[in-house]
């Protein structure tokens, strides 16, 4: 045990106790829809530290019924999504499938304890009962004990952590309005043909399209590939630590814009042998089975399943990465499901022949110069992200542990804030 380190348990690092609501949305409509943040355990799931989004809203009748938490209240999920934690950002309620923590300011850090628990995660899903949902409840934390420092230790190390994570959500941010602002010059020129209304319009199958631009299918400007998987018997053809990244949809949907990791790698035998397409870096790709329309751009040579089209580019190829990436975000993917549903009636045949307005070269050239800097941005903060995420979570558990002092970090942290 590190010097003067004890072992607690969370009900000696402050108070707890569980949310309340009687009712549920469907149950109770008048409820909702006031001023009154209302969290559900998916907005806790979703944030990261600090919880500055919700969906729902309680009204005057709702907060009658339930109970608002102060600012700064540690938020844990003891049902559905188990054991995932937040710290609020302002005044708010929720249901008993949450637990809401109150730091002792006299002995605990709640930035320090929120990272706490996110180590010791693992170790408190194993206390979930329950077959079909399981959950944990208030006397889960009457039985595990966590080894603490010292108050001003846990300050310090709450708030190197904490300035990581704020740097993660600044580049995330940055991101979403940097991507805004690219889609609203896409829409602009080519939904609404702004720049273009003074000049000759023709008659397309996409309606009216400025004269000189044509209408093509996507398998008529992309070498188009799909995404393979080795049998999963055979295991030999995955790994989980080195390899040829191997992108699911899952991986995608925790991407941005850039692709930089995936949760599976497939060998360069299983490249070979199972005939696995190789996606170039630089190269859109998109989601079409199951979950559809998922986009995103490859920052080196990958692989995916079969559940994901690759836009290749070649020597026909008029429409610039930035172009294809911005049309396929906004594009009606309802449209290709006429009477089924999108998730059955889309296949890779649906995808090669989607059509795309395709400009005249000047006319991408022009667009791409005037979005590549914005998508260059997008990858430099994306790069710097995936920096900041490796370091934080190599810090968390040596840090959380006592495995590690902070100054044995100093200079790499300093580099990277």
């Amino acid at each position: 045990m590190p010097k003067n380190w004890k072992t607690y348990k969370l009900t000696d690092l402050g108070t707890i106790a569980r949310g309340k609501s009687k009712h549920r949305p469907r149950d109770a409509a008048h409820l909702y829809g006031g001023k009154y943040p209302f969290i559900q355990t998916g907005d806790v799931k979703a944030s990261n530290h600090r919880l500055k989004i919700h969906k729902q809203t309680y009204s005057e009748a709702g907060l009658a019924q339930s109970k608002l938490w102060a600012k700064g209240t540690m938020c844990i999920t003891i049902a559905a999504n188990i054991a995932e934690t937040a710290i609020l950002e302002y005044p708010a309620c929720f249901p008993d499938s949450i637990i809401g923590f109150v730091a002792d300011p006299e002995i605990s850090d709640i930035d320090f304890v929120d990272y706490l628990m996110q180590y010791f995660k693992k170790q408190i899903q194993t206390h979930s009962i329950g077959s079909v949902q399981e959950n944990i409840n208030l006397a889960t934390f009457q039985r595990i004990e966590f080894l603490v420092p010292p108050l001003p230790e846990q300050h310090a190390i709450a708030s190197i952590l904490s300035a990581i994570d704020d740097k993660i959500e600044n580049n995330l941010a940055m991101n979403k309005t940097l991507e805004d602002m690219a889609m609203a010059l896409y829409k602009h020129w080519f939904v609404d043909f702004g720049p273009f209304q003074e000049g000759k319009f023709i008659d397309s199958e996409l309606g009216l399209i400025p004269e000189g631009w044509e209408v093509k299918s996507l398998d008529e400007e992309f070498s188009i590939t799909i995404g393979r998987t080795p049998p999963r018997k055979e295991p030999n053809w995955f790994s989980k630590i080195s390899g040829i990244k191997w992108i699911s949809i899952k991986d995608m949907g925790n991407s941005g814009t850039y692709i930089f990791n995936s949760s599976e790698y497939l060998t360069e035998e299983a490249i070979k042998k199972k005939n696995v397409p190789v996606i170039p870096s630089e190269t859109v790709i998109l989601s079409f089975k199951l979950t559809v329309g998922r986009v995103a751009i490859t920052t080196e040579e990958m692989a995916s399943n079969e559940a994901i089209a690759h836009l290749k580019r070649n020597k026909h190829t008029r429409i610039p990465n930035t172009y294809s990436y911005l049309y396929l975000k906004c594009f009606d993917y309802n449209s290709l499901a006429s009477t089924s549903s999108i998730a059955t009636a889309v296949n890779s045949k649906t995808i090669k022949g989607m059509k795309i307005i395709v400009p005249e070269n000047h006319i991408n050239e022009s667009f791409d110069k005037e979005v590549l800097p914005l998508f260059n941005q997008i990858k430099n903060n994306s790069h710097e992200t995936e920096t900041l995420t490796q370091l934080r979570d190599t810090l968390l558990p040596k840090l959380i542990s006592g495995e590690v002092r902070l100054k044995e970090f100093e200079e790499e942290i300093t580099a990277a804030l």
